[in-house]
């Protein structure tokens, strides 16, 4: 991820972490999502579920991570959304305009988004969300092999 989010903080539950640190060698899943979307709020706990069983659950953890990207209208909305369905994830700031750029490079045009990208940014699928849905589990080993990340994991 150095090339998408190099150089930025991330923040969780009020902690700043570089992202070069704590996004290397995974997975990363950036969520553009909203609290005053409905979808977005039917999906949450979903992708809350998925992240805990991958991550907070599983020995070893998998290399994943989810790195919130907010279409809320004001910091306290992306707070507040945050606090209420959110699991501990990264997310990027509300007042870091690279928000936006990231909209568009990944050609969001609506929310909620799942965007699975490598390490290096490139897109490994941008149906995260339906992957999810449809297959579970079983959609995070395809994105691994697809992220060339050599890590013991079976899911």
């Amino acid at each position: 991820m150095v090339d998408v989010l190099g150089g930025r903080r991330l923040v969780t539950d009020g902690t700043w972490v570089e992202a070069e640190a704590a996004l290397q060698n995974k997975v990363v899943a950036l969520y553009f999502a909203t609290g005053r979307c409905a979808p977005s709020r039917d999906f949450t706990p979903l992708i809350c579920d998925f992240y805990a069983e991958l991550v907070d659950q599983a020995r070893p953890s998998a290399p994943f991570e989810v790195v919130f990207v907010s279409a809320d209208g004001s910091a306290q909305e992306m707070l507040d959304f945050r606090r209420e369905l959110h699991g501990a994830w990264l997310a990027l700031p509300f007042h870091d305009p690279y928000r936006h750029e990231l909209r568009t490079r990944y050609h969001i045009m609506a929310i909620p988004r799942l965007v699975i990208v490598k390490p290096n940014g490139d897109v490994i699928t941008d149906k995260g969300r339906k992957q999810i849905r449809e297959r579970g589990l079983a959609c995070f080993q395809n994105w691994v092999e697809a992220a060339d990340i050599f890590q013991n994991f079976s899911s």
